[in-house]
């Protein structure tokens, strides 16, 4: 596997897992406004915490194989 492959793979999966992350603290929020819990560990603050860090990741990587392509020569 080459590691273009490899990025764009671990790009894919943070930005799942980012979603995936959002859409357990908007169900945590809609339960905690019910007086339940889902989730005990996390609390959908802290959920949207590790979808932001994600998303972080996903744009850095995403900067930096545009700048690859942009040294390629290939706009």
């Amino acid at each position: 596997m080459s590691l273009e492959k490899l990025v764009s793979l671990v790009s894919r999966l943070f930005f799942l897992g980012a979603f995936v992350a959002l859409g357990l603290a908007l169900i945590e929020r809609i339960a905690n406004a019910s007086g339940y819990t889902i989730l005990r560990v996390y609390g959908g603050g802290r959920l949207l915490e590790v979808a932001v860090v994600l998303l972080v990741f996903v744009i850095a990587i995403q900067l930096r194989e545009m700048r690859e392509e942009l040294k390629r020569g290939r706009p």
